[in-house]
């Protein structure tokens, strides 16, 4: 049996191996694992820069209780502050990609405090590109594109260059900046494809085909993905494969191509990370709805529906979990200054009173005062303080678009309004309500116009509701009411007038005027108890009959007849 080859020079085939985990993957793990056979024979400062290798290439296989581990090792016990800072930067990363958003907004400030004083130029480069990253997740587009910018400006040529310019990307892209035509995007495909770095390369390419289909153009879309199908396939990309499938699927289903598009979206689900609510599962959910809802399968179109509602919602929560850590971590920042500037204050006032302990009974008054004027600062302070943690607990229960409740805390009061009902035997009903068409009014005029059309309808709804009432907004263009101490004959004459006041609002935005209208589905405690689970699933049932009814219409459960209609 031949032995294994011996290395050399061990610091240069550390470098050269880290050099390959973008460009040659697979010449990147056989030099890996050559390295770790051979870490016997490798100095402390050998093994710290194996372990980082080991961490980067334990992210890249999405194994990430693992590489957390190994980075943050690296942070505290490998003595060398660039090797730290570079698994910081990693570590940034990697907790935007395992949703610990509070710990990576954290991470990020401290990091970006440090960034003057980090001088080793590919140290800085890499936490340039982190940070951008970070920020793109919280929703700071300006300062996330800022930061790519940076990167870009200090990256040499070939890999440096393809990483920045696609940051870059990534920052226009989260903050809806992007387009086909985009100078930068295709900046990025020159500069990646030159460098040959295939997995951004053909992240990049995928970026234009998802481009292409919110553009309505599906078969642009689709000859792209034919072009870089070798290349995703040779890069073993997990993402890179899955989002190709997913871009593919919705591509086929525009064009009308059902069967390949049911198809590639049944490997998406077979093959997509167990418990991951990402936006390729909801994406594939919703052409299935559609494809089964076209070829007349109602029930498995509404199976596909609710995974693609229960997604959808996911995805809007994790987005508003973004922001809320993004800006719980501003506050603790905001509130740490405040609390430096106080003690700094009284300090300053002890060392006074030490120098005027001699001094007249006026200096002492002087004192005095001086010292109330710093407690009224502090119960001011505190103040401050108290009304902004009232501010953002209020905005945690409601929904940031229509100033309603949220999901969360909709569903949270609703349990507890039965709870107290069931104890007194009264009655309730739990109202859900869905605009009709929704998606074809954001579709064709754009988001802007289906953000006026929701408030409106919003507007239009609370006229009709009284003080008891709960409202909220379960997710999407849905909402949901809880009509306490309610009849049957009650409930169905409110949800009219509701459906009724919809109908008669025209919403007008930059000269488009837009008429609409919702269907409306009602369940009622005095039929299905006061379950809430069971309350959702039967509202939930009678919505689905009056938008399969022909849409602008009341549906109740079966108790109450055939569903009104407007």
């Amino acid at each position: 049996m031949a032995a294994s080859p011996v290395i050399a020079d061990p610091d240069t085939y550390l470098r050269q191996t880290q050099a390959l985990a973008t460009v040659d993957h697979p010449g990147f793990l056989q030099r890996l694992a050559l390295l770790n056979r051979e870490a016997s024979r490798l100095t402390p400062d050998q093994l710290w820069l194996l372990q980082f290798s080991n961490a980067w290439e334990a992210m890249y296989e999405s194994d990430y209780v693992r590489s957390d581990a190994l980075f943050q090792d690296i942070i505290r016990h490998s003595g060398n502050p660039l090797l730290a800072d570079r698994a910081s930067a990693m570590l940034l990363s990697q907790l935007g990609l395992t949703r610990h958003y509070t710990e990576a907004f954290e991470l990020a400030n401290r990091l970006a405090a440090r960034l003057p004083e980090v001088t080793d130029t590919k140290v800085r480069f890499s936490l340039l590109l982190n940070l951008s990253q970070s920020l793109g997740l919280a929703g700071q587009t300006d300062l996330a594109v800022r930061y790519a910018r940076m990167a870009m400006a200090d990256a040499a040529a070939g890999e440096e260059a393809c990483f920045s310019a696609s940051s870059l990307v990534q920052a226009l892209s989260s903050g809806h900046r992007l387009k086909p035509a985009s100078p930068e995007l295709q900046q990025a495909v020159d500069v990646c494809s030159a460098a040959k770095v295939p997995v951004y390369s053909a992240d990049l390419q995928l970026t234009l085909a998802d481009l292409y289909l919110r553009e309505g153009q599906p078969r642009k879309a689709l000859a792209l993905l034919d072009q870089v199908a070798s290349e995703i396939n040779a890069n073993g990309y997990t993402p890179n494969k899955l989002a190709a499938l997913v871009c593919r699927a919705q591509a086929l289903a525009a064009i009308g191509d059902d069967d390949d598009a049911r198809t590639a979206a049944l490997v998406v689900i077979a093959a997509g990370p167990s418990g991951d609510f990402g936006v390729w599962l909801k994406d594939i959910y919703e052409v299935l709805y559609h494809i089964e809802k076209k070829q007349g399968h109602t029930a498995a179109a509404l199976d596909y529906y609710e995974k693609y509602a229960t997604l959808d919602k996911a995805y809007l929560d994790d987005v508003n979990a973004r922001a809320m850590a993004y800006q719980t971590v501003q506050q603790h920042v905001l509130a740490q200054k405040l609390e430096t500037e106080s003690l700094s204050r009284q300090n300053a006032l002890l060392r006074m009173r030490q120098t005027l302990d001699a001094k007249t009974a006026e200096t002492n008054r002087l004192y005095l005062a001086l010292l109330l004027m710093v407690l009224i600062s502090v119960v001011l302070w505190m103040f401050r303080l108290k009304r902004s943690q009232l501010r953002f607990k209020k905005l945690s229960h409601q929904d940031g678009l229509t100033a309603i409740f949220n999901r969360q805390h909709f569903m949270s009061e609703v349990e507890r309004s039965l709870r107290l009902l069931e104890r007194r035997a009264g009655t309730a009903c739990l109202v859900f309500i869905d605009l009709d068409h929704f998606k074809h009014i954001n579709d064709t005029h754009g988001h802007a116009m289906g953000d006026e059309v929701l408030r409106q309808v919003v507007m239009a709804s609370k006229q009709h509701l009284r003080p008891v009432d709960l409202f909220g907004r379960l997710g999407g263009e849905e909402f949901g009411i809880l009509l306490v101490d309610c009849t049957r004959a009650q409930g169905m004459a409110i949800a009219d007038r509701i459906r009724l006041a919809v109908e008669a609002t025209v919403v007008e935005c930059e000269g488009v005027t837009i008429a609409i209208s919702t269907s409306v589905g009602l369940a009622f405690t005095d039929t299905y108890g006061y379950d809430l689970q069971r309350l959702c699933c039967e509202a939930d049932a009678a919505l689905y009959r009056a938008k399969r009814g022909g849409r602008n219409r009341v549906a109740a459960d079966v108790e109450c007849g055939i569903p009104a209609e407007a």
